[in-house]
């Protein structure tokens, strides 16, 4: 089988979850690792036997690397992948894609510029429970969407801010619930419902004095096709109760996904707390399924490391895309639409408006929390 040669760029929590799953595929040749920090790069390479290097270019060069996966604080993707997609190389992105338009088309720029392809981790889209979701509502089983809405109550403490000196703050993470903890139930909304016409938002720092930027959001959305939607998402709910996205059709029928319980789950502090499953089942003929489902999906948690299983699903398909010559699973372009609708939010919070999508850069969306 070929080989893809695979780096990584950034040694922080979430780099362990991209080393393990390179570790164990075998369309990854793992062999080397970069980050701002020399000695963490190098305690890093030490512990999955790669080589270590100062900066991407030399990376490139030295190790003849193919492909790389971003896993650098939010605000420093653009940076990463665009010395990446320069050097010719194909690109993974952890979530979010970035903290900007502006930066998101910037590496959609330079990944076409360069034809290299640009990747996003959205691992959740490969959840059993969500897959089944996705396909009921392909296959008509709800009849045309109509109402999506997004619910996540989670809780982060202090301690979790003072981890990294980035957390918490503007500059550094670009954002607060809305970027670093939602992004994977916005995508999944946007995924279920299709495009977005508008949205009104609200931000709010609700319990969370020491830090910068939001805690909890809530949004309206009118989606194009006339359906609307909701969002509630917050850190302000201790230990954390749940995320969940649901969606109801035109029939009458609803159908629904947890995608998280209990206490949420942060990349290389803890493990994934319970087993996604779905909570909503009403499609004619299939309600007495849902035990039947959560049963299985249960079982089938309990004999994985899931929070390991699914990036490594995803990285996999991104490697095999390079191999076979094909657009991976998540585009660049996918993860665009995940950053706009948590800049139409903060946008709408600043104007007082509904934002209208599509959304193109502003000057103004950086310093979000300036009115």
């Amino acid at each position: 089988m070929k080989k893809v040669n695979v780096g990584i760029i950034g040694c922080g929590k979430v780099a362990h979850l991209h080393a393990a799953a390179l570790n164990r595929l075998p369309e990854a040749n793992f062999t080397a690792v970069t980050d701002r920090s020399p000695e963490r790069a190098q305690a890093f390479a030490e512990r999955y036997r790669v080589k270590a290097f100062s900066d991407i270019q030399d990376m490139v060069s030295a190790a003849g690397i193919e492909a790389v996966i971003v896993c650098t604080p939010h605000p420093v993707h653009a940076e990463s992948t665009i010395q990446a997609a320069q050097a010719g190389v194909q690109v993974l992105i952890e979530k979010p894609m970035a903290s900007s338009l502006a930066d998101c088309d910037a590496m959609l720029n330079a990944a076409n510029d360069a034809g290299v392809k640009l990747g996003m981790i959205s691992q959740r889209r490969l959840y059993e429970p969500v897959q089944r979701v996705k396909q009921a509502i392909d296959a008509g089983k709800i009849g045309q969407p109509i109402l999506g809405t997004i619910t996540m109550l989670g809780w982060r403490d202090e301690a979790y801010y003072t981890s990294d000196a980035w957390r918490g703050t503007w500059k550094g993470e670009g954002g607060g619930v809305l970027v670093n903890q939602a992004p994977h139930q916005l995508d999944l909304l946007q995924w279920f419902m299709g495009p977005i016409d508008e949205l009104f938002g609200w931000w709010g720092n609700l319990n969370h004095p020491y830090i910068e930027v939001e805690d909890t959001t809530t949004a309206v959305i009118r989606f194009k096709n006339g359906a609307l939607g909701s969002i509630v998402v917050s850190n302000s709910q201790k230990p954390g109760i749940y995320g969940k996205v649901q969606v109801h059709g035109k029939n009458g029928a609803s159908v629904g996904v947890q995608t998280d319980g209990g206490a949420m789950f942060i990349a290389g502090m803890s493990e994934i707390a319970e087993p996604p499953v779905n909570d909503l089942w009403s499609v004619p003929g299939e309600e007495e399924m849902l035990e039947k489902w959560q049963a299985e999906d249960s079982a089938f948690f309990n004999s994985i490391n899931a929070t390991e299983h699914y990036h490594q699903l995803q990285v996999q398909d991104f490697l095999q895309s390079i191999i076979e010559g094909r657009d991976p699973m998540i585009t660049g372009e996918e993860g665009r639409k995940t950053v706009e609708i948590f800049t139409a939010i903060y946008r709408s919070q600043r104007t007082n408006k509904p934002v209208k999508f599509p959304l193109k850069p502003e000057a103004t969306d950086y310093g979000r929390d300036l009115p």
